[in-house]
C-alpha cells in the first residue's frame, strides 16, 4: 500500500519544482515548461492532479469551448481530461494510490504538460476580447 511519503518520494525523484502545503495531503506543484500549477492531492485511496486552465468568465461561446474540450479529451488525453469546476475549465486525471508506480505519477505530469503546450492557443482563442 502506498502512502503520502511515497508521493513526496516521487515528487522528488521527478525534479519538479513543489511546494507541501500544511497540514494537507497536498502539493502545488510547477510545471518546468510553462510554470504552470499543478496540484496534486491525496484523498482517501485517491491521487488527484488538478490544473486550472482557463476562466469561462470571458467565454461567450461556450458550446464550442464544450465542443472542442470534447474533441481533445477524444484524441489528445491519454491520462487526464478537461472538465469545468468552479466556473473554470480544468485539466483532472484520478489514479488509485493503492498500487500507483512512479511511471504513473509521470505519465499524468506529463500529459498535463503536453496538454498545457499543446492546446494552449486553441483554448486561449475562445476568450472574448474585451
Amino acid at each position: 500500500m502506498r502512502t503520502r511519503e511515497d508521493i513526496e518520494s516521487y515528487l522528488m525523484r521527478s525534479g519538479l519544482s513543489y511546494d507541501a502545503i500544511d497540514g494537507k495531503d497536498m502539493w502545488l506543484v510547477r510545471e518546468p515548461a510553462t510554470t504552470e500549477k499543478i496540484i496534486v492531492s491525496l484523498t482517501g485511496p485517491v491521487v488527484i492532479f488538478r490544473a486550472k486552465v482557463l476562466g469561462l468568465d470571458r467565454i461567450s461561446q461556450r458550446a464550442e469551448l464544450f465542443e472542442a474540450l470534447l474533441r481533445i479529451n477524444a484524441s489528445d488525453m491519454l491520462q487526464g481530461a478537461y472538465g469545468i469546476a468552479d466556473d473554470a475549465v480544468v485539466l483532472i486525471a484520478a489514479l488509485r494510490l493503492e498500487n500507483l508506480d512512479y511511471n504513473e505519477f509521470q505519465g499524468v505530469i506529463d500529459d498535463f504538460s503536453l496538454a498545457f503546450t499543446n492546446h494552449y492557443e486553441q483554448l486561449a482563442g475562445f476568450r472574448d476580447v474585451a
